[in-house]
């Protein structure tokens, strides 16, 4: 298991995590066009739609550690391929289920997707406070 520190910034992770709710709430509703939502969930031409999104993601994670923890902004890669991951395993699982937003597991698998991204970012969070710590 990974080590952290015993103490770390209670401010750096409070502002890290409502930077990182900010940055999604920007690219998973704000900048996410229609191309982009119905091509990503599509069984083909998904991948430059799923791409341009997930890059969104990668590029404003990169921002914010650029800013604050320089040394860390490769962390905006590990964004692009687990915002990827994430969103692709959804897609995939809603339509192999066959579910809209009619059925109870739409929303159990929108609820799961977003809970990931969230999970993703307390991790990035801590990473920002682990850095403002050391």
């Amino acid at each position: 298991m990974p080590s952290m520190p015993e103490m770390i910034s209670t401010p750096w992770i409070v502002w890290g995590m409502a930077l990182f709710l900010l940055k999604h709430l920007v690219a998973d509703f704000l900048l996410q066009t229609g191309w982009i939502a119905i091509g990503k969930q599509r069984s083909r031409g998904w991948l430059v739609p799923l791409a341009l999104h997930a890059a969104i993601h990668g590029a404003l994670t990169g921002l914010i550690f650029s800013i604050f923890a320089p040394s860390l902004a490769w962390i905006g890669l590990v964004d692009f391929i687990v915002h990827s991951a994430i969103d692709r395993a959804k897609a995939v699982t809603q339509s192999r289920l066959g579910f809209d937003s009619s059925h109870t597991g739409f929303w159990w698998l929108l609820g799961t997707d977003q809970t990931l991204h969230h999970l993703t970012h307390l991790g990035f969070a801590t990473a920002l406070a682990i850095s403002q710590t050391l």
